[in-house]
């Protein structure tokens, strides 16, 4: 680095003398990444109408941003060994800063879009060199243990605090500062990093790209398949054409994959069982959690008519039942092994979207939302901490990342698909229960009322219709959801036979990243 930074600023193997501020980076560019996970949900009712966006559409505000952080995630992390942790930590810092600071800006849907595009690759570069920083920075032993302590509570918080960020900025300023919010953090930390921050040592390698390019096009041509089905129908050439295209891609990821030297994704990870239906699960699941995100948003923010504000405190329920249960299975899973957790859990999980599934437009938080997800929560909390840990169990040290990233990849890319799903399955209720809503409509509609269903081809706001028909595609969407879980349920009890001896007894800091 440069000779004016301070003489106490770490350099290459070196580690820098204040501890306290090195972490503190390093756990606030995780927070602002997990943050963005969830502070944009609270904004998407205020979003759709300002950038005209269509309930179905809509959801790529989320999946632009997964699909591209999932997809590329291990590259992200790939990069830091090859280039240098520290170098590749500050370019996806200013980079997820830049792309916020375009999404504020986005006049149309497609810009917005375009730049939680950009977030997303931020976010897969400058993720997981942050979770590697530790490493690099702090002693192995208690020191590097209460630092991946602090780093797995900040990420373990990052959603709740994500919701009640989004409420206060969507209702007290507008729902631009979602994303303008990230862009001084993102300066700050860029500036801070050189000087607090010490840089690890590259390792020779090459990047897998034509891996990282084919799994993350294969994935947008499904997602894109399903979201388009939900307007143009399954027979709809271009909606055949996204899936085809879809399906080729990933067939070459992992025909690349076994013929690569150093691939992005070692698929032999895939050989364990337990692993792998760790990994499966996470995927059905995770699934059902974006649904849960999105699709209650819609409903708190419009039958219920909840303030942003209001609606970020409807979700605390959720987190603290999750934040209860982690550490509830933390505790337990040294005894009792972790196939009890992972099957409750996952039959929990279906419990409580099965319940989602009996919403209505009459429904009241406590019996409609609170229930449910509480229920949902609890379950998703005993899942996680015992699918991280077998993630990494059995693994190579220097396949550990590799591992954990896949979990993470998984956990967005499972998002992504199940959300596209839940929308498929919302549309053509929606527009069955439209039908049947419009001709009562039509009859007692004002003039405007009547003007903006002619121009936006959808019930205004507010209105029986509108209620019914968002209760009607939500409800039947989670039938999908409670499926996915079911599947993660059934795994959990055939697939998985681990017990508490096949647990790491070292690697409860990587496996909550």
């Amino acid at each position: 680095m440069s000779d004016t930074l301070s003489k106490n600023s770490p350099t290459q193997g070196g580690r820098s003398p204040n501890k306290g501020i090195t972490l503190a980076v390093i756990a606030a560019t995780q927070l602002m990444v997990v943050l963005d996970a969830t502070i944009v949900n609270i904004a998407l009712p205020q979003i759709r109408d300002a950038l005209d966006f269509s309930t179905t559409n809509l959801s790529w505000v989320i999946n632009a941003y997964t699909l591209t952080f999932g997809g590329l995630l291990l590259l992200g992390g790939r990069a830091g060994d090859i280039l240098g942790r520290r170098r590749v930590f500050i370019a996806g810092t200013l980079l997820f800063g830049l792309a916020s600071l375009l999404g504020g800006f986005a006049q149309d849907g497609g810009m917005l879009l375009a730049a939680r595009a950009l977030q997303g690759i931020g976010g897969a570069i400058c993720s997981p060199t942050a979770f590697a920083l530790i490493a690099t920075n702090f002693e192995e032993g208690p020191e590097r243990n209460r630092a991946f302590g602090v780093f797995s509570a900040v990420a373990g918080s990052g959603a709740a605090i994500g919701l009640l960020a989004g409420g206060v900025l969507t209702e007290y300023l507008d729902w631009r500062w979602v994303f303008f919010v990230n862009v001084p953090i993102a300066v700050l930390i860029a500036f801070a990093a050189p000087r607090y921050i010490a840089e690890s040592e590259r390792h020779p390698g090459k990047f897998d790209l034509p891996g990282a390019l084919t799994s993350t096009l294969g994935l947008v041509g499904l997602v894109y398949g399903f979201i388009r089905a939900a307007s143009d129908g399954w027979t709809d050439a271009v909606t055949l054409g996204s899936f085809a295209v879809g399906v080729i891609l990933i067939a070459a990821f992992v025909v690349i994959e076994t013929r690569t030297a150093q691939p992005i994704t070692p698929l032999k990870l895939f050989a364990n069982r337990n692993r792998t239906g760790g990994l499966v699960m996470m995927l059905c699941l995770a699934a059902a959690m974006f649904g849960i995100f999105f699709y209650i948003t819609l409903f708190v923010q419009g039958p219920l008519d909840y303030s942003p504000l209001k609606a970020g405190f409807a979700f605390l329920p959720i987190s603290a039942s999750i934040i209860v249960a982690a550490q509830l299975a933390s505790s337990l899973q040294i005894k009792y092994g972790p196939k009890p957790f992972m099957a409750g859990g996952a039959l929990l999980v279906t419990i409580g979207l099965s319940w989602l599934t009996f919403m209505n437009a009459d429904s009241g938080y406590v019996d409609g939302v609170l229930g449910p997800t509480v229920v949902f929560g609890f379950g998703m909390g005993l899942v996680f901490v015992p699918v991280m840990l077998l993630s990494v169990a059995g693994v190579s040290g220097e396949e550990t990342g590799a591992a954990s990233g896949l979990l993470n990849s998984m956990q967005q890319i499972g998002g992504s698909l199940g959300l596209s799903i839940l929308t498929t399955v919302f549309a053509h209720y929606a527009i069955a229960e439209s039908k049947v809503q419009l001709p009562g409509f039509m009859a007692t509609a004002t003039p405007e009322q009547k003007a903006w269903l002619a121009e936006k081809q959808e019930f205004p706001k507010g209105t029986g219709a509108a209620n019914e028909v968002l209760a009607q595609g939500i409800s039947h969407g989670f039938i999908v959801g409670a499926v996915m879980a079911g599947i993660a349920f059934v795994i959990g009890i055939v697939v998985i036979k681990a017990k508490a001896s096949d647990l790491p007894s070292d690697a409860a800091g990587v496996a909550m990243h």
